[in-house]
């Protein structure tokens, strides 16, 4: 019975035992596996924040790149100048394209008038002058007799010279011929009848003078030779004097611009075939090429001993408005080169010594940039820096545009 119950007893505390090491298992393997869980979650959490700073890096690495082309595509500060503004301003501009630019010879110049037969027209009487025609200009073509201009003494303050004159011609006429009745009879001495005749003649000189040509306007000057109207000497409504010249007529229509150049530049001449040239009186640019022109003659040597310079003659069509006896500056033009980059001298502006033009980037935005300058020939220049083939540069209305840039400028950072 002891020894039955002993093996009950045995049973039982086994049966204990495996169920307390049971439990004791599987709440180890528990808190083990809920460890394990918290590591992976520690994981996934370390493996999240890295993944999301990652991502913020990306992005901040992106916005840098995007940063960076954005910066790449900026334009220097560009200045709004809208289409009315250009179109106010007469604004043009040109494409610019590589092409011929002729070496240039700068210099100083006479024009002249070749020598050939010329008469001059002068006043018949005083008063104010008056051209019958709107044709007569210098240039023109006239013919022997042709009228060119009238002289009116209607309305001067001392009164009409004319009238004057015929008045004392009338009276010296009279004296003259009472003169004559009386020396006969011996009551006007011969020393007093030659004073008489002379007062006579002279006042019939003066009046047939004054009175040639004469109208009912008033006193008609005409051309005395066929040929073309050189030049006119007195302005429209003008007074002028007895004997005044008035007008120049000459039978030749060419003129002759006589350059003076550098014995340094000699061997150059012989490649020059034409020449630009801008009168002092005026800004216009003529070209020789343009009027009919070319090259006569170049001196072999100075024609003075004491001078330095070597005269170079050309010969043109006078078209009117080019007066004889000026002086400009001249351009002598020698062997074309190919390629160059050259731009109207009106796209240039000037700072302080310095040269820069406008470049059109869009409709409406122009860049002002600074130019190197090589060579000019009196209309075009040629650029050695700061221009592109193709860009568009502004040739008239630069200054326009230049004053806008003072208030219109568009802000840095500006993108397409």
């Amino acid at each position: 019975m002891n020894r039955r119950m002993q093996s009950l007893a045995c049973i039982c505390a086994a049966l204990f035992l495996a169920a307390c090491g049971g439990k004791h298992n599987a709440a180890h393997e528990h808190e083990h596996e809920h460890n394990h869980e918290a590591h992976l979650h520690e994981a996934h959490a370390h493996e999240h924040n890295h993944s999301h700073e990652t991502h913020e890096h990306g992005d901040s690495h992106e916005g840098h790149i995007h940063e960076h082309e954005g910066h790449s595509h900026k334009h220097g500060e560009g200045i709004a100048f809208t289409k009315q503004q250009a179109e106010a301003a007469g604004l043009k501009v040109e494409v610019v394209q590589k092409g011929s630019f002729s070496g240039v010879i700068k210099t100083a110049g006479h024009i002249q008038a070749p020598k050939g037969s010329e008469a001059i027209v002068v006043a018949t009487s005083a008063g104010v002058l008056y051209y019958t025609d709107p044709s007569i200009v210098e240039g023109v073509a006239v013919t022997t007799g042709k009228t060119l201009a009238g002289i009116s003494a209607k309305k001067l303050q001392d009164g009409d010279p004319l009238l004057k004159a015929k008045l004392a011609y009338e009276t010296a006429l009279a004296e003259y011929e009472r003169a004559k009745r009386l020396i006969d009879d011996k009551i006007v001495s011969a020393k007093d009848f030659e004073q008489i005749r002379l007062r006579y003649e002279t006042a019939k000189t003066t009046y047939e003078g004054q009175a040639q040509g004469m109208t009912d306007k008033g006193a008609s000057l005409t051309s005395p030779i066929a040929g073309y109207l050189k030049q006119l000497l007195v302005p429209n409504g003008a007074y002028v004097e007895v004997g005044q010249p008035v007008a120049i007529v000459t039978q030749t229509r060419r003129l002759q611009l006589r350059a003076e150049v550098s014995e340094r530049d000699y061997a150059q001449l012989t490649k020059v075939s034409n020449a630009n040239f801008r009168p002092t009186y005026t800004d216009k640019l003529y070209k020789t090429a343009d009027l009919n022109g070319g090259l006569v003659a170049y001196g072999k040597a100075a024609t003075d001993e004491a001078s330095f310079y070597i005269p170079v003659t050309f010969e043109f069509d006078n078209v009117g408005d080019i007066v004889p006896g000026s002086y400009a500056e001249v351009y002598l033009l020698t062997s074309p080169e190919e390629g160059v980059i050259s731009i109207p001298i009106s796209a240039l502006t000037e700072e302080q010594g310095l040269y820069y033009i406008y470049i059109q980037l869009c409709d409406e935005e122009y860049e002002k940039r600074g130019v190197t300058l090589g060579r000019r020939d009196g209309e075009r220049v040629e650029i050695l820096h700061g221009l592109h083939d193709g860009e568009r540069v502004v040739t008239h209305g630069a200054y326009q545009v230049k004053l806008a840039s003072v208030s219109t400028a568009i802000p840095h950072g500006h993108s397409h």
